[in-house]
This record gives structure tokens, sequence and C-alpha cells, in this order.
């Protein structure tokens, strides 16, 4: 594991009891999946995709979060959009006002519009966004505060949007390694609640005035090895106490289970072939009061 000198691993919370939270959250069935173009270090033209593989894996996820209890909402693929499976780039949603997504490359800039008329037509209060950002992937809830990525492809300008947009002090986080372009492939919000927050994340991922941040504002935080980010082990997706990660994130789930949680593997490897695994497929929708809603 590389970790620099500076990062010391926190010893576990001894007989840590976790409590878990409903989650809702939106996903798109990868009936387009492919990777037909390269936009990040994980994709490869040159090799077939199996479409029909990324939908069982992806159903196995789905799967997971109805057994967890989960609100599972669906928004409609469209043709075209090959990448729209990684529905947490699709917006950011707090306190029932949705901010829409502005991607940097050209491929992926009808999923923005498709997914803030979604939120418009299921009751949120949409932001079309001035700024160039990527939704959830580079914006993290933990706190009172939210995370923000930047580095390749949210803009520091983004970040300025979202704090006046929601009002809460939004925290930048600077992304150096091309395999972690988004801050969800390299950090993990294992409990959001106040006063009790955590998360894991990989430290080389970050740059020195961002690990000197994370390691004052979470010294008891999981640091993990290079090995499990590799397989996007920290692409992961938690509601306080269950842990969705990715199957070969062994080591990853060892920590989990040391500190209370309860890891639950699954094997998105198709789609990590697209540059997404868990988290990646889940845009968490946090309305400002519980309404029922039809699980489909």
């Amino acid at each position: 594991m590389s970790i620099a000198d500076e990062d010391v691993r926190p010893e576990p919370e001894a007989a840590a009891v976790r409590s878990p939270r409903h989650r809702t959250v939106l996903m798109c069935r990868p009936e387009h999946f492919a990777v037909v173009y390269r936009i990040n270090p994980w994709m490869d033209p040159a090799r077939p995709t199996d479409t029909a593989l990324a939908v069982r894996q992806w159903e196995q996820l789905r799967g997971v979060y109805l057994d967890l209890g989960f609100d599972v909402e669906l928004i409609d693929p469209l043709p075209g959009l090959p990448d729209m499976v990684y529905a947490a780039n699709g917006g950011f949603v707090l306190g029932n006002v949705a901010y829409g997504a502005s991607f940097v490359h050209p491929q992926r800039r009808a999923e923005g519009p498709a997914y803030l008329e979604w939120f418009r037509a299921n009751g949120f209060e949409t932001v079309e966004p001035a700024e160039v950002n990527e939704g959830e992937g580079d914006f993290l809830v933990v706190g009172d505060a939210i995370l923000a990525g930047t580095g390749f492809r949210s803009t520091d300008a983004s970040h300025r949007e979202l704090e006046a947009i929601m009002g809460r002090p939004v925290l930048t986080l600077r992304l150096t390694h091309p395999d972690y372009y988004h801050l969800d492939t390299a950090l993990t919000v294992l409990d959001e609640t106040p006063g009790h927050e955590h998360i894991a994340y990989l430290p080389s991922a970050f740059d020195e005035p961002s690990r000197t941040l994370l390691r004052e504002r979470f010294p008891d935080a999981i640091l993990v090895a290079e090995e499990d980010a590799a397989v996007l082990g920290l692409n992961a997706f938690s509601n306080g106490r269950d842990v969705v990660i990715a199957a070969r994130a062994t080591g990853f789930a060892a920590q989990l289970r040391e500190h209370g949680y309860t890891p639950i593997g699954v094997d998105l490897s198709e789609l990590l072939r697209g540059g997404g695994g868990v988290k990646c497929c889940t845009l968490e929708l946090r309305r400002s009061r519980t309404e029922p809603k039809e699980t489909r």
C-alpha cells in the first residue's frame, strides 16, 4: 500500500455499533452500455463489450439495494448515451433541490438535460448549472458539509455555485491521479450523520492540501490500499451500516468489518470497463420529506 509517511492508519473503533439509514436512489439500466470512445483511462474501445452481462451485473446491484430496503427509482436509458448507466454523474440532489450536471466531454453532454428533465418531472426544484460539474460523482454529503472534487471533471467554480445554491459549506478536494478522475472513485462516505462523520479514502489520489484537510477533518478515516482502490473499491455506497462495494476489494472489506460495517460485495466488472462501479451507478435522492414512491 502506498500511503504518505504522514498518513497514519487509525486504530479501528472498538465494538462500533452501526445504524442503517433509509436510502432512496436513482438508477439507469445499462441497455445501451458499450465502450465506443475513450474519455478515461479505464476505457478501451478496441475491446468488445458485453451489454447483456452489464445488465445482469447491474440487476444484481439493484437487487442488493432492494434487499436492503432502499427505494429504487429508474430513469429510462436513451439510445446513443452508453454512459447514462452512471447515474451519479447526472446531478446532485439535496433538500428536494436538484442541481443539474454539465459534462466536460461532448460524448456525455446530452445526459445532463435528460437527468434534469427527470428531476423536474418527479417534483424536484431544478437548477440548471452555469458551471461544469459531473454531479454526485464529485459532490458527496458528509455531516453539514459537501466534499467536492476537482482536477479532472468538475471545476472549482462549480463548487462555489453549489455552495450558493445549497447553502452549505463546500470543501474543495483536488484529485491528481488520472485513474481517480471523480471524487467518488477515491473517497466514500461511510456515515454522513452529523457528529458521527466517517469516510474512507485513498491518500495518494489527492494533492497535499487536500490530504491535510482530510486528515484534520476525519482523523479516524479508513485509509484504503492501492490494490483495493484499483478495482474501484472506494466507489461504494453505504447506508451507515451496510456498505456495497466491489467484490474484488477484499482488503477494504476486511477494514470495514473491523470498523463495525457489513460489506456486501458485487461484481460490476463489465461496467468497470467504462470507468464506473457501485457508486457511479447510484444517485442518492435526498428529498426534504419522505413521500411514498412506487418502486419499479
